[in-house]
């Protein structure tokens, strides 16, 4: 999946419900939910992401800003993956700065938006490959940086199994970078306004997110504590580095589904988790 900067999918479901999703439901249903979604989430969001930005979450820190995957000048050479890239504008940021990049989606759609991207892009174009980010076709070690912007970790069922897989493609010494919605966020409702300020669930509470059509699930995500999330990591073999939690800044007006500047200065939107892979 995208940088899906959203907790919630189509806007009139015939039905939404907290209940468990298996993967194969949850990629199936994520799937043909970015492909039918793709040209309309570009049109929508094209130019707050740009073309060749890496924009960590809706309160718009870019990767310019946070400096989350080291200087720039380190990216020279390395290779590269962006798991869950979308459009492939974070890969394509890294790509003008001399890295080595590919860029992985689960949904055709969206792998068809970076195609335009980068073909109306100047500098050099990540390589793209349509994988499940669970199942990445790529040999051990293969990598020196994996990351991603929203992408695939709140749209995984076995979100343990994706640290392990993105472990695995990791060299040792090689960094992983990833935001996802802040998992406080799961707590309140999903609303831009003051009604969003007051929890209404359980932070505790696990329960995917589904919304269905006709009894058939057209959108899940998935929620970790924030233990639950470095517990992951940790199991993969990887050593959590950092924790960012972004403020809002105050140059950003836009409302983005349930972020907005009045939920930024009271509650955590977006958390990125940074690790590393020993040796």
């Amino acid at each position: 999946m995208d940088e899906g900067f959203t907790t919630t999918g189509p806007a009139t479901p015939d039905d939404v419900l907290r209940r468990e999703s298996a993967q194969e439901e949850t990629v199936t249903a994520n799937r043909g939910w970015w492909d039918r979604e793709a040209d309309d989430y570009l049109a929508e969001h094209g130019r707050f992401l740009g073309d060749a930005d890496l924009v960590w979450g809706p309160e718009g820190w870019t990767e310019e800003d946070l400096h989350v995957l080291g200087p720039v000048e380190s990216l020279a050479d390395l290779t590269v993956l962006e798991f869950g890239g979308g459009g492939a504008q974070g890969a394509r940021w890294c790509a003008k700065h001399g890295a080595r990049v590919v860029s992985t989606d689960l949904s055709a759609g969206m792998l068809a938006t970076a195609a335009t991207l980068s073909a109306r892009s100047p500098g050099p174009a990540p390589l793209l490959a349509q994988a499940d980010a669970t199942r990445l076709p790529f040999a051990d070690g293969s990598f020196d940086l994996v990351f991603s912007a929203y992408g695939a970790t709140p749209f995984v069922a076995d979100s343990a199994a994706l640290m392990a897989q993105l472990a695995r493609v990791l060299r040792p010494g090689g960094r992983l970078a990833f935001s996802t919605s802040h998992p406080i966020r799961w707590a309140f409702p999903d609303v831009p306004g003051p009604e969003g300020l007051t929890a209404s669930g359980s932070y505790f509470d696990e329960t995917p997110y589904v919304e269905s059509t006709d009894g058939r699930a057209t959108y899940v995500e998935h929620h970790r504590t924030t233990g639950h999330r470095i517990a992951e990591i940790v199991d993969a073999g990887l050593v959590l580095e950092a924790l960012l939690e972004p403020e809002w800044p105050p140059d950003n007006t836009e409302t983005w589904g349930g972020w907005s500047p009045l939920r930024g200065a009271h509650l955590p939107g977006t958390a990125i988790f940074v690790a590393r892979r020993p040796g």
